[in-house]
């Protein structure tokens, strides 16, 4: 099922490159620079993940991430980028240790503690650059040095032919083809031990003894006590661990992505990353979903840039669209499902007429003979949309205001595809930060969040 769900999402990434002409969107480049921005994202959400499932809320990840740079960096460029990775990974976890003793010893409020550090850490870092850096050659109290790189692998012979073969521009080979040619070429080492401890965190968490008792601390932390569980001790690992992560995703942000530290290289990616952990639903699978979903739009920006971003208005229409389809299956809303499946049929007819006049190949059965200009099927679509709106609201009364407002949502965002031309820099740069509002808006209402997640716990409770 979910290696369906795949195929289709990256059909759906095809068409939309095909109709867009945004090759890059699924370009091998594309794929690699994705996967390098979500790295660091998706370590600061496991960070939060282990956190939160022994019940601390970790507000502190960005500020554990800025240690993670700093300390990465300062040993990195002295005695080598896996001392620095290692160093990096302990300032975070300094900062975890921090977080542990305000929240689960003093019992102070977890938002509070995690802005307080994010704040320290941005003052403690700025100071210590001040005779650190700035008296290294090549330094300043700003930036570090030049740190050397970790070595990066690529699969000789399969890379190049990957390469070669999604540069022929196929739908749905050549985008699979850029997909894996991403994950092979310039690949990272440390990028390939931050994959991996995805699975290995929902392993220890969801599969042994230790993990059950972790998240007993976070689901009912006085039941777990009254069976002889250290609510304490499990809760200081969880988040010591967790500044660990974050820490490990800024070191990699210093030494694999930049090469050396700078202020305010972070750029809010703790934040980001908590982002991806709730939509997650506070799994290592869906927080991982949510980072290259967060990294991939931070990556529009290098590539491709306004008309990749371009691109994905199209796609936002398609998923709103089949989403709205998906609901009115499920509740057998057959009139509103045939409303709404003949705006569907009108839009693929628009995405083929935009394929036929792109490829200069224009058919009149397409657009020539009755539907004229393509700014003419556009209308009939958004026409037809808003019609199948009108029907929804009758058919199911009450039930409808969440799929009408989709039809029209989807209608709009096909309008501003087909009228905008070129997309503000602007808007290109707050991509990311813009994905994050939505996916949280939309997400929000279907979480479950650990029951005891922040509640005050003082040791005792449960005996």
């Amino acid at each position: 099922m979910i290696l369906l769900i795949i195929a289709g999402g990256l059909a759906l990434f095809s068409l939309v490159r095909v109709i867009s002409g945004a090759n890059d969107l699924t370009s091998v480049g594309q794929v690699r620079g994705a996967l390098q921005l979500a790295v660091p994202i998706g370590l600061a959400g496991l960070g939060g993940l282990w956190a939160e499932r022994a019940g601390v809320v970790n507000i502190g990840l960005e500020g554990m991430m800025i240690l993670g740079t700093w300390f990465g960096a300062w040993a990195g460029f002295q005695w080598g980028p896996w001392t620095g990775v290692l160093v990096g990974i302990a300032g975070g976890a300094l900062g975890g240790l921090l977080h542990a003793i305000i929240t689960v010893t003093f019992n102070v409020n977890h938002i509070v503690s995690g802005v307080a550090i994010n704040i320290l850490a941005l003052g403690v870092t700025a100071y210590l650059s001040n005779f650190t850096f700035a008296e290294a050659p090549g330094g300043s109290s700003k930036q570090s040095p030049r740190i050397d790189q970790i070595t990066a692998i690529t699969v000789p012979g399969l890379s190049d032919w990957l390469a070669d073969l999604q540069a022929k521009h196929w739908f749905f080979v050549s985008d699979l083809a850029g997909v894996l040619g991403g994950l092979v070429t310039d690949l990272s080492l440390l990028t390939v031990v931050a994959l991996l401890l995805i699975p290995g965190s929902w392993w220890v968490l969801w599969r042994t003894g230790f993990g059950l008792r972790l998240r007993s601390c976070g689901e009912n932390p006085v039941a777990a006590e009254s069976l002889g569980v250290n609510v304490y001790k499990y809760k200081y690992i969880a988040v010591v661990i967790s500044g660990g992560l974050a820490g490990l995703g800024g070191a990699f942000l210093a030494i694999v992505s930049t090469g050396l530290y700078q202020e305010g290289q972070t750029g809010g990616r703790g934040y980001i990353g908590l982002a991806a952990m709730i939509f997650g639903n506070w799994m290592p699978g869906g927080m991982a979903l949510g980072a290259g979903l967060f990294g991939f739009t931070d990556s529009l920006k290098l590539r491709g840039g306004a008309d990749n971003v371009l691109a994905v208005l199209l796609l936002i229409a398609f998923v709103i669209w089949l989403g709205v389809l998906w609901q009115l299956y499920r509740t057998k809303a057959r009139a509103a499902l045939a409303a709404v499946g003949l705006t569907t049929v009108l839009m693929v007819v628009y995405a083929l007429n935009q394929v036929s006049q792109r490829a200069k190949k224009p058919s009149d059965w397409l657009y020539g003979s009755w539907l004229g200009e393509s700014y003419v099927a556009t209308s009939l679509a958004v026409v037809a949309g808003l019609l199948a709106a009108a029907v929804l609201a009758v058919l199911l009364g009450e039930r409808a205001w969440k799929p009408v407002i989709a039809v029209v949502t989807a209608a709009a965002v096909l309008v501003c595809y087909v009228v905008i031309d070129k997309i503000p820099s602007q808007f290109v740069d707050a991509a990311p930060y813009v994905t994050t509002l939505l996916v949280l808006a939309v997400s929000a209402q279907r979480l479950r969040m650990p029951k005891a997640d922040g509640m005050p716990y003082k040791k005792g409770q449960g005996k």
